[in-house]
């Protein structure tokens, strides 16, 4: 299997922190020098090691942005809890 390249462009933010020291964050990063895209996984402490996460446009964070605008954080944490 080819090896993974990955470049972290900008640090936008963290989300949270396990136990572990592994933090959720948000970076625009390069996969394989390709163009940069939003970013939201865990990250070790190096940022050498990495979970599974989830890659979007920025054209999609937009949309995101858009729609977290919209709800209703009181209704969805009553569904939650």
């Amino acid at each position: 299997m080819a090896e993974l390249k990955f470049d972290i462009v900008h640090h936008i933010g963290v989300l949270s922190e396990g136990n572990k020291g592994w933090k959720r964050e948000i970076n625009l990063v390069s996969w394989n020098e390709r163009t940069p895209k939003i970013d939201i996984r865990d990250w070790d402490e190096n940022h050498a090691k990495m979970s599974k996460g989830i890659t979007m446009t920025f054209e999609e964070f937009i949309d995101l942005k858009d729609i977290l605008e919209t709800i209703d954080m009181a209704d969805i944490r009553s569904k939650i809890e």
